[in-house]
């Protein structure tokens, strides 16, 4: 059974925070998936087969910034290897072009080859390393993707990480 993508409602919140509860740390709490669901600079999607919600994607979108900043992609252990982490992304993608950004940011952890490859074959790229960036002491990389071309004297290349 494919799963389909949807954009979040808050009675998506128990599923979203069952399925955080799959992975051991930086997991997102109650309190803050309510803030993204509700602020105008959060988009969340969920991927659902049958009743259960297999993954989620939250793209942040910074009032005047030229990028969007893609803050968790999740999928179930079960549901891999299904094309869903990239369909989760993609939908981060069109959504933060549909809102004038040129850019898509995220951050993955340095060991996360899965997760790495996935984002490298659809076009991203490392900008910055994150030494002890995540909860547990992990390593993160910054990666960054063009999501159309850039203005004239301003490359991915160009700015600050």
């Amino acid at each position: 059974m494919s799963a389909h993508i949807r954009a979040a409602t808050a009675a998506d919140i128990d599923g979203v925070l069952a399925l955080e509860q799959l992975f051991p740390s930086d997991q997102l709490n109650r309190a803050a998936l309510r803030r993204f669901l509700r602020v105008p600079n959060a988009r969340v999607w969920v991927a659902v087969q049958g009743k259960v919600i297999v993954g989620d994607v939250i793209l942040l979108l910074r009032l005047n910034a030229d990028y969007g900043r893609v803050y968790s992609v999740v999928v179930a252990p079960a549901a891999r290897g299904q094309g869903l982490g990239a369909r989760l992304i993609a939908s981060a993608e069109r959504a933060a072009k549909a809102e004038g950004r040129n850019r898509l940011r995220l951050e993955v952890r340095s060991d996360n080859t899965a997760a790495r490859a996935l984002y490298v074959k659809r076009g991203y790229r490392v900008v910055a390393t994150l030494k002890s960036y995540y909860d547990d002491g992990a390593d993160g990389l910054r990666l960054e993707k063009a999501l159309r071309a850039s203005p004239i004297g301003h490359s991915p290349s160009s700015h600050q990480a």
